[in-house]
């Protein structure tokens, strides 16, 4: 079911462009299962390949997804006890709510490429909180970017051959990207913080008195 769906959604964003992409990633953003981190790595091989635009699809990709988490924040807003009851015994409720009480706005960070299974519950807890929503959007914005960025990037950097890493980018994409994070900061956190080695040339000292002027010279006689 999945592959036919993931096969159908393909054949549309390669017929209809960006627009389907991106309405793709709302629906998935509002709890729809869509395999959404494959999709953006496709679209990063076909904008690779010229069949995309990548103006027009970061852009509708970006709102599409801000647009669907914040659906889900206006949700809790509106009908955040009846969703506590209605889901707050299944174990990816119970995840979402003990990471947003620990780490609070990193988990909603997060969530956008990482901790990806508790995202929508974190969209509900935050909106059926004191969360307001002028602390959430700029945290799901740079979020998202970094999804997006990240996984689009990773399916323009194989072109032709992404369907060979969509499964993994799929399965473990998220801990793949993370362990990405992690590494790029050990590297720049290095090139920031070591020393800086100062050289000194040795000058020869036949050309050291050769560059003598003739006033130092007399003044040494």
């Amino acid at each position: 079911m999945t592959a036919s769906l993931t096969e159908y959604l393909l054949a549309y964003i390669l017929t209809y462009g960006a627009a389907v992409l991106g309405l793709a990633l709302l629906v998935g953003a509002i709890g729809i299962p869509i395999p959404t981190t494959l999709l953006v790595v496709a679209g990063g091989a076909f904008v690779r390949q010229g069949l995309l635009d990548l103006p027009t699809v970061a852009l509708l990709s970006l709102v599409a997804a801000v647009a669907g988490d914040s659906l889900c924040y206006g949700l809790g807003s509106y009908a955040g006890s009846w969703v506590d009851r209605r889901y707050g015994a299944t174990f990816a409720w119970q995840s979402a709510r003990q990471s947003f009480q620990k780490y609070g706005p990193w988990s909603i960070y997060l969530s956008r490429f990482l901790l990806t299974s508790i995202a929508i519950p974190i969209n509900l807890l935050a909106g059926s909180t004191s969360f307001g929503y002028r602390r959430f959007f700029p945290l799901i914005l740079v979020g998202e970017i970094t999804w997006l960025v990240g996984f689009g990037a990773l399916g323009y950097a194989f072109g032709s051959q992404w369907e060979a890493i969509s499964t993994f980018a799929s399965d473990f994409g998220g801990l793949l990207f993370g362990l990405l994070i992690l590494a790029a900061g050990i590297y720049l956190a290095y090139r920031l913080l070591r020393p800086k080695h100062t050289h000194t040339v040795a000058i020869p000292e036949n050309q050291a008195l050769s560059d003598q002027t003739p006033e130092t010279q007399s003044s040494g006689n």
